[in-house]
């Protein structure tokens, strides 16, 4: 069996695991360039290339929320709809420690701690989705419904 020509990640590993069929995108990184970067590369729309943003509630603990790259997380709606006083994103280095990646790096597949995953209802209504592979400048596209191997929860906090 050769070599793949992409990194093989815990997120890769999580993949196959699973057998979840992916397909590899590789893109040239660059610093700060979110979504955008990604979505005119492979020329996609932003609105299919998710997120992984880790977050922490009011008692430092961790939570993984996915979203649509043109969209924010209304972190007060998440906190109301979680039943929680207060929701605010980590810090890289305490995302770094949670997850094992990289910030512009995450993936919510293979994570070091096993995090709560939420979701934005609205990306299971995309036919693809483009999302991280677990180091910065390679994502994975899969179908949504993919995702219930993370066992999340639907969330509708996107704002824009």
């Amino acid at each position: 069996m050769s070599k793949p020509d992409y990194p093989v990640t815990p997120a890769i590993r999580f993949l196959r695991t699973h057998k979840i069929n992916f397909q590899p995108c590789l893109y040239p990184y660059v610093e700060h360039g979110g979504t955008s970067v990604p979505a005119q590369h492979f020329g996609v729309d932003e609105h299919a290339v998710v997120k992984t943003i880790v977050l922490q509630d009011d008692k430092k603990r961790g939570l993984i929320c996915i979203m649509h790259g043109d969209k924010h997380i209304s972190t007060r709606n998440l906190a109301r709809e979680l039943g929680m006083k207060h929701i605010e994103p980590t810090t890289p280095e305490q995302a770094n420690k949670w997850t094992g990646y990289l910030v512009g790096g995450t993936s919510p597949f293979g994570t070091k701690t096993n995090l709560p995953i939420y979701v934005e209802e609205s990306i299971y209504e995309l036919p693809t989705i483009y999302i991280n592979g677990g180091k910065r400048g390679f994502l994975v596209a899969i179908k949504p419904q993919d995702l219930a191997a993370l066992n999340p929860t639907s969330v509708h906090v996107a704002t824009e």
